[in-house]
């Protein structure tokens, strides 16, 4: 997997709100009701990454995620972590109201 230019990644964060690029990643956090809500939404962003081969970095406190996205292998930001990016909004937009 190929690591993306500086003006790829500026172009692709245009269609993600919210995310951010920090060093070689790009995150974002999340603010549900509860734990709960928190909890199934990870639960989700797991099997969703589970089936791409391509695992976030997470921090959960309480009702806050904190997801971290990075391809390790390419030592920086590729398609895939813009693609799993893309899936979790739609996962927290389709199930849960943040």
């Amino acid at each position: 997997m190929e690591k993306l230019s500086t003006d790829e990644i500026v172009e692709k964060l245009t269609k993600l709100p919210g995310w951010k690029l920090k060093s070689c990643c790009i995150e974002k956090e999340f603010v549900f009701k509860d734990f709960k809500t928190a909890f199934s939404v990870m639960t989700h962003i797991a099997f969703e990454a589970e089936s791409m081969n391509h695992h976030p970095d997470w921090l959960n406190v309480y009702n806050k995620l904190k997801i971290i996205l990075t391809t390790h292998d390419a030592e920086g930001l590729t398609t895939k972590d813009f693609n799993l990016a893309t899936k979790i909004e739609n996962i927290v937009k389709s199930h849960f109201f943040v």
